[in-house]
C-alpha cells in the first residue's frame, strides 16, 4: 500500500502486550509518516463494530495485533476483512489461508516442532527449569493473491517472489 497515508491497528486492549504493541506501532507509524488509528475488540460483538471503522477512517490497511482472542477467530477476521474490503495482515498463515490478504509471523509448524522437542526432554526426565528458552526462528510470509485481486491490489512481483507461499 505505497500510497497509504494512514493505517489501522486492531488490538485487544485487555491483552498483556497491548500497551507495548501500541507504543511500538505509534513509533513505527510516526517513522513511516503514517497516521495510526487504533481499533479495539475484546469480545465477539466488538469485532463487527471495529471493522466498520477502517473504511470511515480511510485507512490504507489493517494490522491485526497478536492475541489469542483474534487467533481463535481467524476465519471470522478474514471474512470481515474481505467483506469490508480492508487489506489486512495477521501473524499466522491460517489467516491468509482463510481468505485474509497476507500473514507474516512465526511458523506454527516450527513452533510445534520445538514444543515436541521440549515435551520429549521433559518426558525423559529433564527439569523444565533447566531447559533453555527457545523461540521459533522460522518466519513465514503468506500472500493470498486471490484476495488481492478481489481487493483490486497488485502485489509487487518482488514481494510475491519472497513469499513462502502464494495462494492462487
Amino acid at each position: 500500500m505505497p500510497t497509504a497515508t494512514s493505517i489501522a491497528l486492531l488490538i485487544n486492549p485487555t491483552s498483556v502486550g497491548a500497551e507495548t504493541l501500541l507504543r511500538e506501532a505509534e513509533e513505527a507509524s510516526h517513522n513511516l509518516g503514517l497516521s495510526l488509528h487504533v481499533l479495539h475488540a475484546r469480545m465477539d460483538r466488538e469485532l463487527d463494530a471495529a471493522f466498520a471503522n477502517p473504511a470511515e477512517l480511510q485507512a490504507g490497511g489493517l494490522v491485526i495485533g497478536p492475541d489469542s482472542f483474534f487467533t481463535s477467530r481467524i476465519e471470522q477476521l478474514a471474512a470481515l476483512t474481505v467483506r469490508h474490503a480492508v487489506p489486512a495482515l495477521y501473524e499466522f498463515s491460517q489467516f491468509a489461508m482463510a481468505g485474509g490478504l497476507m500473514s507474516y509471523g512465526p511458523s506454527l509448524f516450527d513452533s510445534y516442532r520445538l514444543l515436541g522437542i521440549y515435551a520429549g526432554r521433559v518426558l525423559k526426565g529433564a527439569k523444565p527449569a533447566d531447559l533453555p528458552v527457545e523461540q521459533s526462528v522460522k518466519f513465514e510470509l503468506v500472500i493470498n493473491a486471490q484476495t488481492a485481486r478481489m481487493l483490486g491490489l497488485e502485489i509487487p512481483p518482488m514481494l510475491l517472489a519472497r513469499a513462502d507461499k502464494v495462494i492462487e
